[in-house]
């Protein structure tokens, strides 16, 4: 793999699964990646080889079936999935969220329930935050989760769900104190069919939604009509705790949309040295030219910065330390960089970049929507910034 995103201080362990991890992007992903995405096909033998490497329990503690692996090897995984297609990833984060929820948050009762069929990839996980008219906005969402004896009955419409159709099970934030703010925010484990249409008694999930990239995975819409769940589905058993324990999920999550962009940026790196290589103009390759030279020069630099950021946050989570602040400086830096590495590409493949023929394409579609996936730029900038502030205070 060359120089570029090594990591120091790696166990024999970790660097195993990250090498094989690479071997099978390489051989089981790369080679179909287009393909599929421009069919928006779910990629279903390759979800089925990531359950045979024990991706989808990667992270989850060995007592419940997992490997016990730390967020620093899934951050390092979800880069290898990525350069190969980044919803190949989508399909395990929103899994590994919930699990990581589950594991930290959740009943002892909720472990044993879930975690080992999670584990095992025949329960499926998606995470439901967002709402049509909330988006960054946490606090205005708008769907009531209302007491009715042993049960709650949920009304509502959650939005943006990666993972919406094919899940077994979401962690869905809705509101049970409407006065209360940010606690009175509850985060209810969602048990349903997969598939499309009324997946449940009261709760619907309509068609995908149709996206300009990062397809094959399914996002869509979840419509709640009186749906009836049990006070027991809420996680770790009490009211009230739910916004914190989806900012702890998505503390995680950023760091995974982070390493999706570092994965994405080498990939496009690597298409525009290789084309440069190749490419002639003026009778040598294009590569020897000082501007397209200098232009990979950035290109590297870029990805080996977003690739050492990422680590830092991961490491400092995997310390027991907050990494809000890292994650955010990671998420934003990562997904800037990946832009503009993209960019950077698809101007050195020059007209073929514009080709659907051509992977680049491909991950120029792509890249806008690590922009956005767990907080926009300028959500990270508020947190940095905030951050900043109330430790310099």
């Amino acid at each position: 793999m060359g120089r570029l995103q090594q990591t120091f201080g790696l166990t024999g362990e970790q660097r195993e699964i990250v090498a094989t991890v690479r071997a099978f992007a390489e051989k089981e992903i790369l080679p179909v990646a287009t393909e599929l995405e421009h069919a928006d096909a779910y990629p279903e033998r390759i979800v089925e080889g990531m359950r045979g490497l024990g991706l989808f329990g990667l992270t989850i503690p060995e007592e419940y079936g997992g490997l016990g692996e730390s967020l620093l090897t899934y951050a390092l995984v979800v880069e290898e999935l990525s350069r190969g297609w980044m919803s190949v990833s989508g399909i395990v984060n929103t899994h590994f969220i919930v699990a990581w929820m589950i594991a930290h948050h959740g009943t002892e009762a909720q472990r044993a329930h879930y975690l080992p069929r999670m584990a095992a990839g025949e329960v499926r996980g998606a995470f439901s935050m967002s709402e049509p008219g909330c988006g960054s906005d946490v606090a205005a969402l708008r769907t009531r989760a209302v007491r009715d004896g042993g049960d709650y009955l949920v009304t509502g419409q959650k939005m943006w769900l990666t993972n919406g159709g094919t899940s077994h099970l979401v962690a869905t934030l809705v509101k049970t104190d409407p006065d209360a703010g940010h606690r009175g925010m509850t985060t209810f484990l969602v048990d349903k069919t997969p598939g499309f249409g009324e997946v449940a008694p009261g709760l619907t999930v309509p068609g995908k939604i149709a996206k300009m990239g990062y397809k094959g995975v399914d996002t869509t819409e979840l419509l709640f009509d009186g749906y009836r769940i049990s006070a027991g589905q809420i996680l770790g058993g009490e009211p009230g705790r739910g916004f914190y324990q989806m900012m702890d999920g998505v503390e995680v999550g950023r760091v995974n949309v982070a390493a999706r962009a570092c994965g994405v940026a080498r990939r496009a790196y690597e298409l525009a040295r290789d084309y440069a290589r190749r490419r002639e103009t003026f009778g040598k390759p294009i590569a020897e030219h000082q501007a397209v030279l200098f232009r990979l020069a950035e290109m590297a630099t870029k990805v080996e910065a977003a690739h050492q950021m990422t680590v830092m946050a991961a490491r400092r989570k995997d310390g027991g330390d907050r990494n809000d602040l890292e994650a955010g400086m990671a998420k934003y830096l990562a997904g800037e960089y990946c832009k503009e590495v993209v960019e950077d590409a698809f101007r050195i493949h020059g007209g073929y970049g514009y080709s659907t023929e051509y992977e680049i394409e491909r991950l120029y579609r792509e890249a806008p929507m690590l922009l956005i996936g767990e907080g926009t730029a300028d959500i990270q900038k508020m947190i940095i910034g905030r951050r900043l502030l109330a430790e310099d205070a």
